[in-house]
């Protein structure tokens, strides 16, 4: 027993050693630093469109890099892809499971993938000759349900898993490149950063960790939340994340002093967060809660700035245009609502 009490005080070390890092760096906090910004002012926002369609609760939306097409996933069985400006639907696309969690639209607007219970990433394109959508790759290792999955480009998507692990794919063969291995919980979600190089992830072990996507290996480790993380986002200059937990709170950790800078929560709000996504100047943090309500936090104060309220059930998946100009929202309601 003597190796492992050893080992023991030798992990303690190195977390007062991490401890004393972190202060060392901690030069202000952000209520100082922000104290002479102006505060944002109440934000308010009206549903735009509302795209009906899907038959029953909508898991998971992510936009294309054009800003106009979106893909969503529901347990109806089906992937939709909208054309935001005119709410028409672009491709319907019959799943071979309905037990989807997580959908994912391509850099180049090619490709679609989704997963779910029935732990694969499935693969569509959408540019084929015939112009019928079909599945063109099934990647299938995880041991676990799939929670989310983000392409990097047209021949590589990362996943995360319920297995606790998140897996780089070469889609070209069907085979996991890299795994990563780290979390004590089941993975809940990622975000690539801007430069493409690393990836968060958010998990029910209670953080949230930085990988290299270039060498597989967890570059740190975000903790402080009080239960399971479900959503995470990069900050859009890549230098901070924020995260989204069941703990009823939101947290914004910065990566170059490796710690948390600020904690957005308030007493009234007692429910978990389901997805979070920020501005694209990064001054406001979007957050969708289980109470039906999408709330808008102002970054650098700390303070709640608005609410999008529309949804008549949990709104579960929600993400910010890249050009910054709207926000979708989607719902158990079996609806989604393009908002600015």
């Amino acid at each position: 027993m003597g190796d492992l009490e050893q080992l023991r005080q030798e992990a303690e070390s190195l977390k007062k050693q991490i401890e004393e890092a972190r202060k060392a760096v901690a030069d202000t906090t952000l209520a100082e630093l922000t104290s002479g910004i102006e505060v944002v002012g109440r934000v308010q926002m009206k549903t735009r469109r509302t795209l009906r369609g899907h038959l029953a609760k909508i898991y998971a939306l992510h936009w294309s890099t054009d800003s106009r097409l979106m893909v969503s996933a529901s347990q109806d069985g089906k992937l939709i892809v909208w054309d935001t400006y005119t709410t028409n639907k672009v491709n319907a696309i019959p799943l071979r499971s309905s037990w989807v969690m997580t959908c994912a639209y391509a850099p180049s607007g090619n490709f679609v993938a989704c997963g779910g219970l029935d732990n694969m990433c499935s693969i569509y394109n959408l540019k084929t000759r015939d112009g019928n959508v079909k599945v063109s790759r099934e990647l299938n290792a995880h041991s676990g349900y799939l929670s989310c999955c983000r392409f990097l480009n047209d021949n590589e998507i990362i996943t995360s898993s319920g297995d606790t692990t998140c897996a780089l794919w070469d889609i070209e063969t069907g085979s996991q490149k890299t795994v990563f291995t780290g979390h004590t919980g089941d993975c809940m979600s990622l975000a690539v950063s801007p430069d493409l190089n690393f990836f968060i992830s958010g998990a029910c072990d209670w953080s949230a960790k930085l990988w290299d996507v270039r060498d597989g290996n967890c570059r740190q480790t975000f903790t402080g939340h009080e239960s399971d993380i479900n959503a995470i986002c990069f900050f859009p200059n890549g230098n901070a994340i924020c995260t989204g937990s069941d703990d009823a709170t939101c947290k914004l950790y910065d990566l170059r002093s490796d710690q948390e800078l600020t904690s957005y929560s308030q007493e009234s709000i007692i429910c978990g967060i389901t997805s979070i996504s920020m501005s694209r100047s990064g001054r406001m943090i979007l957050a969708g809660y289980d109470d039906f309500n999408c709330n808008l936090w102002d970054c650098m104060k700390g303070d709640r700035a608005g609410v999008l309220a529309g949804h008549d059930n949990r709104v579960s998946c929600l993400g910010v245009t890249d050009d910054g100009m709207a926000v979708a929202t989607g719902s158990w309601d079996s609806f989604l609502k393009i908002w600015n």
